[in-house]
């Protein structure tokens, strides 16, 4: 594999999401501080990164300009007035990484040509979750899928080089565009249904007579066990079940009461509600 280029990343709109990936970059180690700059137009809330030593800058230009990766993570209403009030000029060399939910390349290709002749650089839409700040992130990374493009070659070596930053930040996977809204409400909200699921064990947990911060250790490390039995496997879940249910036993009465009071039809549910909302943002 070539050596990665970007030695530089700047983050846009540094938010929940945007921050916690710069601390993932730091904590992997592939990265310093000093290699990633933080933007926001009010740089005291970005008060919290002093002690990581991140460069800060509230000019938006003046942060792409530092970087050979732009990671642009402002709010989908702000797109329109990001390229139209800001002068934003990107370069041939550099890659332009979006996690805007609900926006599309050629969204943000249209915003750009507005203010720009042309569009010389590389454009992705990059999904992780808020777990890549301790780098165990599922990161679903897509491209425009246009083969007859001069600057294609280009495009899949600079989408090797993201696949092989966000790696190590957890999993990363190449998707198709069109898959990127679904990935965002199963990797992306789906973390927060699977926490939602912890909570309940622990519940459960106190319910049964444990203290709560007892309860909510063992449901977390089980969850953690859980998830690492399928990562490692490879095996279907129900495969994993099997193995721990046995007939007339207390673990397929549990399974039985749970989809009695519909918990399967509850997170599909959850998911499916969460894509289609998020097919509504424009």
């Amino acid at each position: 594999m070539k050596e990665n280029k970007i030695k530089k990343i700047s983050i846009i709109g540094a938010g929940r999401l945007g921050f916690s990936i710069a601390k993932g970059l730091i904590k992997s180690k592939q990265y310093k501080p000093s290699d990633i700059t933080l933007n926001r137009r009010n740089v005291e809330l970005l008060k919290e990164s002093n002690s990581y030593g991140f460069q800060i800058e509230s000019n938006q230009q003046s942060a792409i300009e530092k970087s050979d990766l732009i990671i642009l993570s402002i709010r989908p209403k702000d797109l329109k007035s990001f390229f139209k009030n800001n002068s934003i000029n990107i370069n041939s060399s550099q890659i332009l990484a979006s996690t805007i939910a609900g926006v599309s390349i050629e969204d943000i290709e249209k915003e750009y040509l507005i203010a720009n002749k042309q569009i010389e650089f590389s454009i992705f839409r990059v999904m992780p979750n808020i777990a890549v700040e301790l780098c165990e992130s599922m990161t679903c990374i897509s491209m425009k899928n246009n083969s007859d493009n001069n600057d294609y070659q280009r495009d899949l070596m600079n989408r090797m080089n993201l696949l092989n930053i966000f790696s190590k930040l957890g999993m990363a996977k190449v998707i198709d565009e069109e898959l990127i809204g679904a990935a965002t409400a199963l990797c992306g909200s789906g973390l927060a249904f699977f926490l939602r699921s912890i909570r309940a064990a622990a519940h459960g947990g106190t319910e049964i007579g444990f203290h709560a911060d007892e309860a909510l250790e063992l449901a977390a490390q089980t969850a953690k066990g859980a998830a690492s039995l399928v990562n490692d496997s490879n095996d279907h879940p129900e495969l994993q079940i099997d193995k721990v249910t046995t007939p007339k036993g207390i673990t397929i009465s549990g399974l039985n009461e749970m989809d009695h009071s519909g918990f399967s039809s509850a997170m599909i549910h959850a998911i499916v509600k969460s894509a289609e909302k998020l097919n509504k943002i424009k």
